[in-house]
C-alpha cells in the first residue's frame, strides 16, 4: 500500500508491506550492507546515530546519507541525498503475528523544485517495487 501527501514545498510518500518474517530478520535486511545491496542499493549502512554513508544509486550516483534515529528492530531513520534531494527515510517495524509490518516514510520532497518533483513522482511509483525486492531477499 502506498499513500502520498503533498503540500507545495514538502511532500511525503508512505509505503507499507507485511513481511512473513520476524522483526530481527527485517532489521538485518535494513542494516546489513551485504543484504541491503541485494534488494536496494550498495552502501555502508549501519544502525548508529550520526553514521555517515553513501548509497550507490546507479544512474543517480552516490547519495550521501546520515543516520538520525535508531531504535533496534523498531526504527531506522536517515537523511537521504544530502545536498541535492535532502529528504528523510524512516523505516518503522511493527511486529504482527509471526511477521512484521514494515512502514517506509520518505519525507521532505520539495515539489517546487524540478528535481524534487521528479524524484517524488518516480519514488512514489518505485518504492512498492523496492519493498517487493526486500521481500524476495528475505525468502
Amino acid at each position: 500500500m502506498t499513500e502520498s501527501t503533498e503540500s507545495t514545498a514538502n511532500a511525503t510518500i508512505t509505503c507499507e508491506k507485511f513481511l512473513p518474517h520476524a522483526p530481527a530478520a527485517v532489521w538485518k535486511a535494513l542494516t546489513d550492507p551485504d543484504l541491503h545491496a541485494r534488494w536496494w542499493a550498495a552502501g555502508d549502512v549501519r544502525p548508529v546515530v550520526g553514521h555517515r554513508f553513501t548509497l550507490d544509486m546507479g544512474n543517480f550516483g552516490q547519495q550521501p546519507c546520515e543516520v538520525t534515529a535508531v531504535d533496534d528492530e523498531r526504527l531506522l531513520a536517515y537523511r537521504f541525498a544530502e545536498g541535492t534531494l535532502d529528504t528523510t527515510l524512516t523505516w518503522t517495524l511493527h511486529p504482527e503475528g509471526e511477521g512484521t509490518r514494515l512502514v517506509l516514510t520518505h519525507a521532505g520532497f520539495d515539489l517546487d523544485s524540478p528535481l524534487g518533483r521528479q524524484a517524488y513522482e518516480g519514488m512514489d511509483h518505485g518504492w512498492p517495487h523496492v519493498l517487493d525486492r526486500l521481500a524476495d531477499a528475505l525468502r
